[in-house]
């Protein structure tokens, strides 16, 4: 991994100065035109006790995106409808992000999948709310494939009509076991690689997991993504598989903000392109993470697998905020390893570097912003949940 004096970490491919520079220079000239879109998806997955550390139980884990999402567009708000869930440590990164956006001036577009319910705040209608969320990936069946291709062909719709460059964001529950899935079915051994929301990724639980629904799935040698996703997958793969691809024919860039689940969806788009076209669509693509989330390695050495299976050249970016000086403990969990990322917070906070803004300014407005959550009592007690 490389530093630049901003302290933004590369990793993947290993490239030169000059392509570094080349990469931030687009990201730069486009800080304030990005359209954010905030996938916020249902998967029974999430129902697994010891899965997510989204939420403490299962209960609470059913209104996280929601809550996540409110939050990201609101803010600290005395009229919430959802609490954000109770962790055992940190808090949830829709408060970095809802800072972050706040800074670059950027309006987040809420994308609602699977939730069973219609959120009160403004949010793109894409299928009917009563579909609910995918089937536990065990069952090797999450998904009518029908459902996946309507989803995908949304995307890709809102994709190709986009004007202006895009940054996928996402808050699903369980979704790191669902990309673990993905990329397992195409073959890739990443069982010790995928991370997780809680301090120590439950990987034996994970591999059980995966293990099941992939034996229920039982493919056969002729499956595609949209087989792999209606097996094993949740609604966000499909929706943002064809907003990746939509958004790139018309040549936009595209950042894709947090860890495996990005890299799930770049596979997944790998798998469908002709190999012709890979590296050309590949060119603008960025993955945007935290620096909390490739402090071990293991998304550079994910990264990696994908590039040398696909003879690609993926370059990825890590966001310099560090919570080093905060004097809240739920911020300074995120330096011990807890949390590590989600809701966009990689990308959007790299956004914020980008456009000039210091650690100390994000800091700040982070921990102004916690305490009047908790002020509002915006933040479960072990006892509500």
């Amino acid at each position: 991994m490389d530093n630049t004096e901003l302290g933004i970490n590369f990793f993947g491919y290993v490239s030169n100065k000059k392509i570094e520079l080349n990469k931030i220079e687009i990201l730069k000239k486009n800080i304030n035109n990005f359209k954010i879109f905030l996938v916020i998806a249902g998967t029974n997955t999430s129902q697994i006790q010891g899965i997510s550390a989204a939420g403490i139980n299962a209960k609470s884990r059913r209104i996280t995106a929601l809550a996540d999402a409110e939050f990201v567009l609101k803010g600290a708000l005395k009229d919430h409808k959802y609490k954000l869930p109770f962790l055992n440590a940190g808090v949830t990164p829709a408060l970095i992000s809802h800072v972050c956006s706040k800074l670059i001036n950027v309006h987040p577009v809420v994308v609602p999948l699977g939730l069973g319910v219609k959120p009160y705040f403004n949010h793109l209608v894409l299928e009917d709310k009563d579909l609910g969320p995918s089937n536990c990936l065990t069952t090797g069946q999450s998904m009518p494939k029908k459902r996946v291709l309507n989803l995908y062909a949304r995307g890709l719709e809102i994709g190709k009509a986009s004007r202006q460059p895009i940054l996928i964001s996402e808050s699903v529950p369980g979704g790191t076991t669902t990309a673990q899935a993905i990329m397992e079915a195409f073959g890739l051994k990443v069982s010790n690689l995928v991370g997780s929301s809680l301090f120590k990724a439950p990987r034996e639980l994970k591999s059980k997991v995966v293990q099941k629904g992939l034996l229920n799935a039982n493919f056969k040698t002729d499956f595609d993504p949209f087989d792999v996703v209606a097996a094993v997958g949740d609604p966000f793969q499909a929706f943002s598989m064809g907003l990746l691809i939509g958004a790139r024919l018309v040549k936009q860039p595209v950042i894709l903000s947090g860890g495996s689940q990005m890299l799930a969806i770049i596979l997944l788009v790998l798998e469908f392109l002709d190999l012709k076209k890979e590296k050309e669509f590949i060119e603008d693509v960025f993955v945007a993470t935290t620096g909390w989330l490739v402090k071990d390695n293991s998304l550079n050495n994910l990264l990696n697998l994908i590039n040398e299976k696909y003879n690609v050249k993926l370059l990825g970016l890590a966001s310099p905020l560090n919570f080093k000086s905060s004097k809240y403990k739920e911020l300074k969990d995120y330096e011990l390893g807890h949390v590590k990322e989600g809701v966009g917070a990689g990308g959007i906070s790299l956004l914020a570097f980008l456009d000039g803004f210091k650690n100390e300014e994000i800091v700040s407005l982070c921990q102004q912003n916690l305490e009047m959550m908790k002020y509002l009592g915006q933040i479960s007690l072990e006892k509500d949940c």
